[in-house]
């Protein structure tokens, strides 16, 4: 039986690794969604079994014949709140009026279901957009939830990774929990989830928890490096920066952004666990922190976010 996922915004990074992933199981049709089909890998547009659609997230006719015929859309944007929102909610109801049974919503990362509006400000439109879908009559709404992702974990703009110097830099005892998933394991989990026709509402999948120092115990164990661990303060020493840089600075988005991610991690807010799904979808084995390290070079550790979806 011929199972037809619908992915808008396929260009995307979780995207292309998602489309790699379900080009795998015999028997699933895809229909891609972007605006520029030129970006679309090779690999990918030459393969039958994609068929692509050019568009963008406010054109009603050209998403309507995208979504035609589909048995799940998934939404892969990631921009702009009025993207994430706006552009969202026409997916939705485009989707609700061609008769879609499910939709499975962008984004991924942490469980935003637990916040308040302004709280952690960027997952406003998840908020938002779960709350929409709650409202629809026919259309059901598919939330995963992954904690966070692990590649982009050690990149320079978290400022926790610093390769130069061997050091973690942290907030807080280094005792707090951290929930990690990869892109790869993430979109694993995601189209086991397209193809269960069954599987709507939260669907939580982890690959790893660990504490902080459990990862830098982790990581000396695999590259064989004892590394520097560097205490930037505590929790609400944390708070407290994040919410002056954003007043002072508030055009400069990305100097306070992954703060706002760490706090809403570290005080527990938006962590998932530890009552999981994993075991719904046994055929996906969960990568940990320690996995990941071991199938990372230490050189390539800070890069790993920059090559994701690049070769598929």
């Amino acid at each position: 039986m011929v199972v037809t996922v619908g992915i808008a915004g396929i260009t995307g990074k979780f995207a292309r690794v998602l489309t790699s992933h379900l080009f795998k199981f015999p028997g699933v049709e895809i229909k891609g969604y972007c605006r520029d089909p030129s970006k679309v890998p090779q690999s990918f547009s030459r393969n039958p079994c994609l068929t692509l659609f050019k568009g963008d997230a406010f054109d009603a006719p050209a998403l309507k014949s995208f979504v035609a015929g589909c048995d799940v859309v998934v939404c892969c944007y990631l921009g702009d709140d009025k993207l994430m929102t706006d552009g969202q909610k026409l997916l939705v109801d485009i989707s609700e009026d061609e008769g879609i049974p499910r939709y499975v919503a962008s984004d991924w990362a942490l469980d935003y279901t637990k916040l308040e509006l302004g709280q952690l400000f960027v997952k406003d439109p998840q908020i938002k957009v779960k709350e929409y879908l709650g409202t629809k009559k026919t259309i059901k709404g598919v939330h995963i939830l992954v904690g966070g992702f692990m590649d982009p974990w050690f990149s320079p703009p978290f400022n926790i990774w610093d390769p130069t110097t061997t050091t973690f830099k942290y907030w807080g005892t280094g005792y707090e929990m951290w929930e990690g998933t990869t892109y790869e394991n993430a979109a694993e989990f995601t189209a086991s989830i397209c193809l269960d026709k069954g599987a709507v509402g939260i669907q939580k999948f982890v690959g790893g928890r660990s504490t902080f120092r459990e990862i830098a115990a982790s990581f000396e164990k695999v590259y064989g490096v004892k590394p520097t661990l560097e205490c930037l303060g505590t929790v609400d020493d944390l708070y407290k920066r994040m919410h002056s840089l954003r007043s002072t600075e508030p055009h400069n988005f990305f100097a306070y952004l992954f703060l706002f991610f760490q706090y809403y991690v570290l005080n527990g807010q938006t962590l998932i666990g530890p009552e999981l799904d994993n075991a719904k979808y046994p055929q996906v084995k969960p990568v940990d922190w320690e996995a990941f390290m071991k199938a990372t070079p230490l050189e390539h550790l800070a890069g790993t976010y920059s090559v994701i979806g690049q070769n598929v």
